[in-house]
């Protein structure tokens, strides 16, 4: 049996993270099996507007993804009325809009993780009880989060 390319929504931290001296090992090691088509590039239009103004270092690791491994995801209301529901809900501050619309967009684009290194507003135990709880209530599943490291610990 052969197994299903996971899809992973990646945001602009990690991409970045290619480029940091901290992250820089494990976001490649993520970024490769993106090349290689092992898993699924899942990205979308908010994380190519944040990364409009980042180093072109940066921004040309999206054109090493080969496109038949690369799903972008539209800006879409539904994704939007949930990113409002996290904070509405608390799950996120006023001042974190653009992240919880990464966690939306994730949601309602039924991937199979998000991977980020925002461990404030993402990748942080309390909020992702809050995000599943609201995901829950919004009538969605919960949503795996995860750091890349995290992701290849456990292939």
């Amino acid at each position: 049996m052969v197994a299903r390319r996971l899809l992973i929504y990646v945001d602009a931290s990690v991409v970045g993270g290619c480029e940091d001296k901290e992250f820089r090992e494990s976001s490649r090691a993520l970024w490769e099996r993106f090349c290689t088509g092992r898993h699924t590039l899942v990205l979308s239009e908010h994380t190519i507007r944040e990364l409009a103004d980042a180093p072109p270092e940066v921004r040309s690791r999206l054109t090493e993804i080969p496109t038949e491994c690369v799903v972008v995801l539209p800006d879409q209301p539904e994704a939007a009325a949930l990113a409002q529901a996290y904070l509405e809900h608390g799950a996120l501050g006023p001042g974190s809009h653009s992240d919880a619309l990464h966690i939306a967009l994730a949601t309602t684009g039924r991937v199979d993780v998000l991977v980020s290194w925002n461990f404030r507003h993402i990748v942080n135990l309390g909020r992702i009880r809050l995000f599943s709880a609201v995901n829950l209530e919004q009538g969605y599943g919960v949503l795996e989060i995860r750091t890349p490291r995290e992701i290849l610990d456990y292939e």
